[in-house]
């Protein structure tokens, strides 16, 4: 359980309204991340039936977002929930074995026959997870009708405010080797690789806080 990808988008001159996003917001959110991944790698890999993806995906991100991260209270969102930043807060940024426990039942429905596997995959991700304070950037997407107008960049931009402010670092995968230049952008840097068990690469990557040169 737990972000293996993000979907980045082009930055543009005007930052749309942000907001937390509470329980009310799990459906539409999940349903714009659901399209976002349609055709991320890792994804792909994990769900193959391409024509049920996107249910699957609903299914999975509705659950990431109701159980995991919307408890932390750092999820962000555009007021029609078209595009979302899933975050952990420092220390928080591996799921409690009691949730998994709990959540099982509704993962195994999910993945199915593919539930080793991607727990494989997670495993060896997890392996190289910074294990110092750090905001984690598990999930990041756009609704595709959407992309293009700096939703993601602004749904991003609180925490990383708050990174800058209290000199943390910031850290996430990518699963699309296209979006590497989108997160650079942002003052990541690749400095890892991970690939998943007969699958796709993940590239690793880290930010450190920008401070003021004044």
């Amino acid at each position: 359980m737990g972000g293996l990808a993000h979907r980045g988008e082009a930055m543009t001159t005007t930052a749309p309204a942000v907001r937390r996003a509470t329980g009310a917001d799990t459906a539409a959110a999940a349903r714009s991340l659901a399209r976002a991944f349609v055709d991320d790698p890792v994804m792909s890999w994990l769900f193959p039936d391409e024509p049920g993806r996107v249910h699957a995906l609903e299914r999975f991100f509705a659950i990431e977002l109701d159980r995991v991260h919307l408890r932390t209270g750092e999820v962000w969102t555009t007021e029609s929930a078209t595009s979302a930043a899933l975050w952990a807060p420092p220390g928080r940024w591996r799921v409690p074995v009691g949730t998994l426990l709990r959540e099982g039942p509704s993962l195994l429905r999910v993945f199915g026959r593919r539930t080793l596997l991607g727990l494989r995959g997670l495993s060896r991700v997890e392996a190289r997870h910074p294990r110092w304070p750090h905001w984690y950037l598990a999930i990041l997407g756009t609704d595709p009708d959407w992309q293009g107008k700096g939703f993601g960049s602004a749904v991003m931009s609180p925490v990383l405010q708050r990174c800058d402010e209290e000199s943390l670092g910031a850290y996430l995968e990518s699963s699309k080797e296209s979006n590497i230049p989108y997160y650079r952008r942002h003052g990541f840097e690749v400095v890892d690789e991970v690939d998943m068990p007969h699958g796709p690469r993940v590239w690793l990557m880290w930010r450190e806080p920008e401070r003021d040169s004044a």
